[in-house]
């Protein structure tokens, strides 16, 4: 009998024990998953809205900063200077005809300088750049803007073939990218484009 009842005793002793120990390890787990999955939330919850915010002040410095209006086409948008040649021509928003016959035009699709990106700027070279061979690697373009003074330092020249679109990709930084037909003493529709390809080095806004 005794020994019966010693037995229940451990028994219920040591059930005790589990049921003990079971209620703290699923509690800790809980404490636990309950923790992490609101570490969790809180961190989504930052980078969401953190996000966001850099994008929109990244956009709204440019677009504000420097043209709060865009050009319309046939538009004097300003003036290209080259220091190499003495010369100052202006650049009239849009590359038809029409604007070409006017001095240097700039492609409607492209950004305007200044701008990150590739801001092109095209001109016929028997007219306001007749000389542009003249330039190359290490010289510098400014080109003035309502917006400011922007310099730009030629990184590199190009002889392409007419119909070469890389011409008017897209740039990681602001670029100026400057085209006309090539070679300059060619008679007749020219086979190749001679180009430009220069970084913003520094501007002055005004």
């Amino acid at each position: 009998m005794k020994t019966r009842s010693s037995i229940r005793t451990t028994l219920l002793i040591f059930s005790l024990v589990l049921i003990l120990l079971g209620f703290w390890f699923s509690t800790t787990n809980a404490y636990t998953f309950i923790k992490g999955y609101m570490l969790f939330q809180t961190s989504q919850t930052g980078k969401s809205s953190e996000k966001p915010s850099k994008i929109h002040m990244k956009h709204s410095d440019q677009e504000e900063t420097l043209y709060s209006v865009r050009p319309k086409k046939g538009e004097n948008i300003g003036n290209l200077l080259i220091p190499k040649l003495n010369a100052t021509l202006p650049i009239f928003h849009g590359t038809d005809e029409e604007e070409l016959e006017r001095g240097v035009g700039h492609f409607e699709k492209s950004v305007l300088p200044g701008e990150q990106d590739n801001a092109v700027l095209s001109g016929h070279r028997d007219t306001v750049f007749r000389k542009l061979g003249e330039v190359g690697k290490g010289d510098t373009l400014i080109v003035k803007t309502s917006a400011g003074t922007f310099t730009y330092k030629i990184r590199n020249v190009r002889i392409v073939d007419k119909d070469d679109r890389t011409v008017i990709v897209p740039k990681p930084r602001a670029t100026l990218t400057v085209s006309t037909c090539y070679p300059f003493n060619f008679i007749g529709a020219s086979p190749e484009r001679y180009i430009l390809v220069a970084d913003l080095i520094s501007q002055k806004l005004t």
